[in-house]
């Protein structure tokens, strides 16, 4: 918990750095023109298809009635296409976070914290598009096939941050240790710090769900909509800094203290023998005492 703490206190810092602050712009330029863009071409056509879907379910007519409503409320369909749309938005932010701005706050990171940690290079800028694809890909089925239950009030607010954790635990960490650590050290880090690891990334999915309140109030007032906007969509990217930077400082400091307890044990290479086999040890590992 101390170590847990102490990045989190430590990225909080750095967030005022000059450098955070000038990447954290570039993430912003590109979501703003892309929400702009959406916008434009399909905000109308996707709030009278949704506004549709609300009048078209039998149940949830059933609902409106049950609240003493002859129909949904107008602002019910903007909102839900907001909500609908947030999750892609974080997604494609939070690869451009891993191609631009995590590599960059790694290594502020690094050499102003870690400057004799030896980089053993487990992790390639290729490795590194592949796991970040793989995890997105995963997280995007995972949104897709939750979509239904985010029409029950309570799981709307606990399942997008669940999976983006999830997706920001992947990625962060592994692209924190891509240039220090080897493989067989980044495995023994996610597994000795895998329920930290998955913690730091679900509260990271919640505080990256806190702008949506930004963005549906933009909806909601229209007079600031392309003010609150932009904030929300600036507040992600900032969220998203803060976030390399957590798991940079966690995931060194963790990979120091590993490499200060000695090197690792060796991986046990011995496949348990089958019923009725007798057991040859491998004679490269010694024999128990």
């Amino acid at each position: 918990m101390g170590l847990l703490l102490d990045s989190f206190l430590r990225a909080m810092v750095y967030c005022l750095h000059k450098r955070v602050i000038a990447w954290s712009l570039f993430p912003l330029l590109f979501m703003a023109v892309a929400a702009w863009l959406l916008g434009y071409l399909y905000w109308a056509d996707a709030v009278l298809w949704v506004d549709g879907l609300l009048h078209g379910v039998g149940w949830l007519g059933r609902l409106w009635a049950w609240m003493g409503l002859q129909s949904p409320p107008g602002a019910v369909a903007p909102v839900l296409v907001v909500l609908a749309v947030m999750p892609a938005l974080v997604v494609v932010s939070l690869l451009l976070v891993a191609l631009l701005m995590t590599p960059s706050l790694i290594e502020l990171v690094a050499q102003r914290r870690f400057g004799g940690l030896e980089r053993k290079r487990g992790g390639s800028m290729l490795a590194s598009l592949m796991w970040s694809a793989g995890s997105s890909a995963i997280a995007m089925v995972a949104l897709l096939v939750s979509v239904p239950l985010w029409f029950v009030p309570p799981l709307v607010m606990v399942i997008p941050p669940l999976i983006w954790g999830w997706l920001t635990y992947r990625v962060m960490a592994f692209d924190a240790l891509a240039a220090h650590a080897s493989k067989p050290e980044r495995r023994a880090l996610f597994q000795r710090h895998r329920h930290a690891l998955m913690l730091m990334g679900v509260i990271c999915g919640y505080l990256g769900a806190a702008p949506a309140i930004v963005w549906a109030s933009g909806v909601v007032f229209i007079a600031a909509f392309w003010i609150l906007i932009p904030i929300a969509i600036w507040i992600y990217a900032l969220i998203f800094a803060f976030s390399s930077l957590w798991f940079g400082h966690f995931c060194l400091a963790a990979l120091e203290r590993m490499r200060a307890e000695g090197p690792l044990a060796p991986d046990a290479t011995v496949v348990p023998f089958a019923p009725g086999t007798p057991f040859q040890p491998d004679s490269d590992h010694p024999k128990n005492p």
